[in-house]
């Protein structure tokens, strides 16, 4: 019997520091709900705007898989592995932590905003060496398709990481319907609706909705309206 938690857009963590207005799917900084501390692997799932010419000056992090999906303007990237780079929408990075990263992250431009979503995974093995990767992706395969942006293997399509899961992208159009199974007996799936309106096995999510869904082997997507979301399948049990 598949079980589902549901998170309304409007019952998210919310802090406004003026260069950054962040939105929390689950329990971060000063926001603390102990019934959405995770779901299963999927610890943090972020929504922030940063400021023109705004950032994140050099902080750590160790033992977290750290997904970031640039959606508008441009992210400038620096860490203590060497790495410069600047990501945009239609890119997608990850970090592994591992035994420790320090890291920054500054918008660039001093007269646009930057939106993103940062999400991070605990990881199956604990202390690998830091690694950092950087694609761009193929836009195209979006639509009325669930397009991989995020695998464990290295061979896949999309970056990679250390954990099971799987992470897609998907633009569908109104009225457009598609199933998606697991990879992985056991996962379970995350759903955020970027934009417009879909229905996950009947459940209706509208902008910045969150549906999680364990013990189902599938789900099944219908756009409403036209409409731009994540998937995300991660493990329940780390």
């Amino acid at each position: 019997m598949a079980t589902t938690v549901f998170h309304k857009a409007d019952t998210r963590g919310h802090a406004n520091h003026g260069w950054l207005n962040a939105y929390h799917s689950f329990s971060f900084a000063s926001w603390y709900n102990p019934d959405r501390v995770n779901f299963g692997a999927l610890r943090v799932l972020n929504d922030d705007t940063i400021a023109a010419g705004m950032g994140f000056g050099t902080h750590p992090h160790d033992n977290m898989e750290i997904i970031t999906i640039p959606l508008e303007g441009d992210l400038a990237h620096k860490d203590s592995m060497g790495n410069e780079s600047t990501i945009k929408n239609g890119d997608v990075q990850v970090m592994s932590a591992g035994t420790g990263i320090r890291h920054s992250e500054f918008n660039p431009n001093a007269d646009q905003r930057t939106k993103l979503f940062q999400i991070w995974l605990f990881p199956k093995k604990r202390d690998v060496a830091p690694r950092y990767q950087q694609i761009t992706l193929d836009k195209s395969l979006e639509k009325n398709d669930f397009a991989q942006i995020l695998s464990p293997n290295p061979d896949d399509a999309g970056v990679w990481i250390h954990q099971d899961a799987w992470f897609y992208l998907s633009d569908f159009d109104k009225d457009f319907s598609k199933k998606l199974a697991l990879k992985k007996e056991g996962n379970g799936f995350y759903i955020f609706n970027i934009e417009g309106e879909i229905e996950v096995n009947g459940q209706k999510l509208e902008t910045r909705d969150g549906l999680g869904i364990s013990n189902s082997a599938e789900i099944e997507v219908k756009a409403t309206s036209a409409a731009k979301f994540l998937i995300m399948e991660v493990p329940m049990n780390y």
